[in-house]
């Protein structure tokens, strides 16, 4: 045999090798540990825009957060001082006594100033709209498994739907605040007490497509109990879902803030919003302008970044994405 078929004949011999007879070792399978939520934060950092808008975000968030405790908004500060009152940035430097960024944006209607007020009104929006998206959120999804899932509520729940999704939900906004006020928590109540219905409503269809799948059918006759079936089998499949609804629904309880506010059903005077500054400067945007553009450009870009970031992080979130 020549020196080439010799090696030739060793390599292929490195190719294989003999095993024991053991079982349990047959058995075993070495592959590299699958971690989903590791795989969606690799997806979603993979975008650089993701990065830019988180250190927006928590940029606004430490400023609306910690501001606030050491610099006190009060927007009836110079009310007594007419000179104070509508005061464009330079004027109300020139007036102050030097640049500070109380007055870096000029003051409003009552010579408040309105840097301190986008800062108090941010924290108050983003407060509302992480208490509101959680309590939605939570409601909707549970209740929206069980009516997915259980057929007596299914019905039970339809008409309970059709009732209320008929009436406009501004409007049930508007009775709400006018009867039980117009505080921040009263407000939250009006916009939890029926919205999480259609959250739920969308989360019941999502279960329905899934509940009669082979591995939920097979757990139901084994005799797991419905809770289990849900939390095991049901929910775990929909986490993309849950996050897509998640994405939508913060921003919106800011928008909703605002528009509210504009329109005089929001918040009461007494709780610094934004909303309520864009209202109040309405009137005066194209004299004043400095009153009513800068708290319209933080809310817009509150609104953005939340929606962006929920977004994508609900692609993310997609297994598909991960393959």
């Amino acid at each position: 045999m020549s020196e080439n078929n010799i090696a030739k004949t060793a390599n292929q011999d490195e190719l294989f090798k003999f095993i024991d007879s053991d079982a349990i070792a047959s058995e075993k399978i070495i592959a590299p540990r699958y971690s989903y939520w590791k795989s969606v934060f690799r997806v979603f950092f993979k975008k650089k825009i993701n990065l830019v808008m988180i250190a927006l975000l928590v940029f606004i968030v430490l400023i609306s957060f910690i501001m606030p405790n050491f610099w006190i908004y009060d927007p009836m500060e110079n009310v007594t001082t007419a000179a104070t009152f509508n005061l464009s940035p330079s004027a109300a430097i020139k007036h102050f006594g030097g640049f500070s960024l109380k007055w870096m944006l000029g003051t409003g209607a009552m010579g408040n100033s309105i840097f301190y007020g986008i800062v108090a009104g941010a924290r108050t929006s983003l407060l509302l709209a992480v208490i509101c998206a959680a309590i939605n959120m939570f409601v909707g999804i549970i209740v929206g498994a069980l009516w997915g899932y259980s057929k007596r509520v299914d019905a039970v729940m339809l008409v309970v739907y059709n009732i209320v999704a008929n009436v406009p939900y501004i409007l049930l906004i508007s009775v709400l605040v006018y009867v039980i006020g117009s505080g921040f928590w009263s407000f939250i109540f009006a916009l939890t007490v029926t919205g999480w219905l259609g959250i739920a409503y969308f989360f019941r269809t999502q279960v329905m497509i899934i509940r009669d799948r082979e591995y939920s059918m097979a757990s139901r006759c084994l005799g797991t109990p419905v809770y289990r079936v849900i939390s095991k089998n049901i929910l775990p499949f929909l986490t993309s879902v849950i996050v897509t609804l998640l994405a939508t629904e913060l921003p919106s309880y800011i928008s909703m803030e605002v528009f509210l506010s504009y329109i005089g059903v929001g918040l009461s005077a007494t709780v610094p919003s934004l909303g309520r500054m864009i209202q109040q400067a309405q009137s005066s945007f194209v004299t004043f302008p400095w009153e009513f553009w800068p708290p319209v450009i933080v809310a817009s870009a509150i609104t953005i970044i939340l929606y962006v970031l929920g977004q994508n992080l609900a692609d993310a979130s997609d297994p598909r994405t991960h393959m």
